[in-house]
């Protein structure tokens, strides 16, 4: 007896230490990961309206690399620019400083080109002439920035009308549910919804700083221009000091 209660007792301890070690060691379930964003899902996910802005961006950044090669290249001139101009008219030669500043070709040295045309007429007509040429040359400086500042201005107004229009099909979408709503209906439409508006406002924000960027080196430009039409003007009135 003494036997067989003492096999009884290592058959019970056997199991009591296989019951532990299965506690201590779960069967693990597999569990899944969680979904990340993908930017590229998010874009399709947006609809129609990112297809719009992701157009009026590709524009926006035309432009910005366009004016901003033509605006730096009008603000490289020849620091002797005038003072070539001065040894020409100084000397009698305007031919040869007519053709300088057409060699030149920047907006400062058309400017200057109207201004020799105008010389031996009154200084106010010349200075007239310079002017009309100057706001001419700005204009073309320019050309572009309308369409930027629209698209700084209109694209969050665009990414929120995606996202008012996706939350009115995500509220229908539920309203047809019934009784059978289940939140993912709700969150997933607002998720999509909310997309476009997010788009907006990142295409809108870069293009509100190209465009300040390139009004800044617009300004810059103008600033010479208007150095080089009072260097002139002082210019004319040295013969008769």
């Amino acid at each position: 007896m003494e036997v067989m209660d003492a096999m009884m007792l290592l058959a019970q301890a056997a199991s009591s230490l296989g019951e532990t070690m299965a506690g201590a060691n779960p069967v693990l379930t597999p569990v899944e990961a969680a979904q990340e964003m993908n930017l590229w899902d998010m874009t399709v996910k947006g609809g129609w309206i990112m297809i719009v802005l992701g157009v009026m961006s590709l524009i926006g950044f035309y432009i910005l690399f366009e004016r901003n090669y033509v605006i730096r290249k009008a603000g490289k001139e020849d620091p002797l620019f005038m003072d070539k101009i001065k040894d020409y008219i100084l000397g009698g030669e305007i031919k040869a400083a007519i053709a300088y500043c057409r060699s030149v070709n920047t907006p400062s040295a058309r400017m200057i080109e109207k201004g020799i045309t105008r010389l031996g007429r009154p200084v106010n007509d010349v200075q007239a002439a310079i002017e009309n040429v100057g706001n001419f040359e700005v204009a073309k400086l320019e050309k572009g920035f309308t369409i930027m500042a629209t698209i700084a201005g209109g694209a969050p107004m665009l990414g929120f009308l995606g996202t008012v229009t996706g939350m009115v099909k995500a509220f229908f979408e539920m309203a047809n549910a019934g009784n059978n709503i289940d939140i993912t209906l709700l969150s997933g439409g607002i998720y999509e919804a909310m997309i476009t508006t997010v788009g907006g406002l990142i295409v809108g924000i870069i293009m509100m700083f190209a465009y300040n960027y390139l009004v800044t080196l617009v300004d810059g430009v103008v600033n010479k221009m208007e150095a080089k039409t009072m260097a002139f003007m002082d210019l004319l009135n040295e013969p008769a000091q």
